[in-house]
């Protein structure tokens, strides 16, 4: 007789473990679902626990994690137990890959900054010129605040604990401050030697010195830009989006993940309007290394602006403290793109490549939900982002397709990083909640 399906894994592994005859019937060779979804398998139900995932008309049993594994497609391990697909979990993979791109990055720039800066200081010395040693203090400072962001990536990858559920994700946003605040103390430290030179017109500058310095300064800020913003320390992109987590339940929380294969592939079936989200940004702490990369860029232009004119008049030195203030302005600029990330991350604002209203009508546009409130979205790093939302289905609704739904639409359409769904049946009260009435 032909057996397939669920019967089929299932003979198979009766048969493995040798079963007797008596515990599995004369009469029948396979049993029916419904007497494997009660564990009714003749006195030897024993052998058999109930499954813990979404189950349906065609898997409605897990024997023990062999044969769970071989129902949802995945091989067992050594121990019996199941292994899940790598590709299950596809958001870690990019996740370390986008961490170590970074460190790569700020390593590299770290070292080029370290090997100007000692060479800024021994010329200074050598030289006994100002210009030097202000430029070497400056490196410093970007070599500084590199450590910092590098000391933020680290603290990132740290697992999350009782107290910080979340991890240590939002470290990486700190750094970028701090490394922010830096740029800005620094800044403030030049412009105020700035206006003591020209209130004690106290002048020491050497065109000479000035020109080769910024000259060599130009050439490394844009070997670092390139460091930062190049794909030379990237690998090969994973070709995959991110996957969240579901946590489902019919009206609370549980922890019913959708990590396995599905039961059936329920988002081909719907039609709705999706706007694909941009690919996930660049980490923070890059873009403060950057800001401090173009900063660096900036003085050292106007460094080699005020040396040329100083070299062809030398009575113009007023150009090096007014090339100092104006570059100052520029670098400040500059620092409130990355400021304004860092405020609205820890204001746990909608990220702005995301559209609040697209993704709440695409969750309504779902078969069976009547009405979607509660909806949060928000960013635990600048490309780690946070859903969370409730679904009010229509009472003969299956959740468990519109749980599938709702996950495979956020996580690949929107490179959603951890969604957490809700599913509850619908009530007319809910539509006149307040508490639940979402952003207009």
């Amino acid at each position: 007789m032909a057996r397939n399906g669920i019967n089929d894994d299932f003979q198979d592994f009766v048969d493995t473990h040798n079963i007797p005859s008596s515990d599995r019937g004369a009469s029948n060779e396979t049993r029916s679902v419904s007497e494997l979804k009660n564990g009714d398998l003749g006195g030897s139900q024993s052998h058999f626990q109930p499954a813990r995932g979404v189950t349906s008309d065609t898997a409605a049993l897990v024997c023990c994690d062999e044969l769970n594994a071989r129902l949802h497609g995945v091989e067992p391990g050594p121990d019996g137990s199941a292994i899940d697909d790598e590709s299950v979990h596809c958001h870690r993979p990019r996740e370390q890959h986008q961490d170590t791109t970074a460190r790569n990055q700020l390593i590299a720039v770290s070292f080029l900054c370290l090997l100007f800066m000692i060479a800024e200081i021994a010329g200074g010395v050598l030289s006994g010129s100002l210009a030097l040693m202000t430029d070497a203090t400056h490196m410093a400072c970007d070599l500084t605040g590199f450590l910092i962001s590098l000391a933020a990536l680290w603290l990132a990858q740290r697992k999350a604990t009782t107290r910080l559920s979340f991890g240590y994700h939002r470290a990486e946003v700190l750094g970028a401050f701090f490394s922010i605040l830096l740029i800005w103390v620094l800044t403030g430290v030049l412009v105020y030697l700035a206006v003591d030179r020209v209130m004690n017109e106290d002048y020491e500058i050497e065109a000479d010195d000035m020109l080769i310095v910024a000259s060599l300064g130009v050439l490394f800020n844009v070997v670092m830009g390139l460091v930062l913003n190049s794909g030379l320390f990237k690998c090969c992109r994973v070709a995959h989006s991110h996957f969240g987590h579901s946590h489902s339940g019919d009206h609370s929380h549980s922890s019913d993940h959708s990590h396995g294969q599905p039961l059936s592939d329920p988002v081909s079936s719907v039609d709705v309007d999706v706007r694909l989200a941009d690919p996930p940004k660049q980490n923070i702490n890059i873009k403060a290394a950057m800001v401090h990369v173009v900063g660096d860029f900036f003085q050292s232009i106007g460094v080699l602006i005020a040396a040329i004119i100083i070299k062809i008049e030398p009575s113009y030195k007023l150009a090096d403290p007014i090339c100092t203030f104006i570059f100052s302005v520029l670098v400040l600029i500059t620092t409130c793109v990355v400021l304004r990330d860092v405020c609205l991350i820890f204001m746990e604002a909608v990220p702005r490549d995301l559209d609040y209203v697209s993704i709440r009508r695409d969750l309504q546009s779902i078969p069976g939900v009547r009405l979607t409130h509660s909806l949060n979205i928000w960013a635990l790093t600048s490309h780690k982002i946070a859903v969370a939302v409730h679904l009010a289905i229509d009472p003969d609704t299956d959740w468990r397709e519109v749980l599938e739904t709702a996950t495979n639409l956020l996580r690949d359409s929107y490179h959603i990083h951890q969604s957490t769904i809700q599913v509850e049946e619908f009530d007319l009260s809910m539509e006149s909640c307040q508490q639940c009435t979402g952003p207009v």
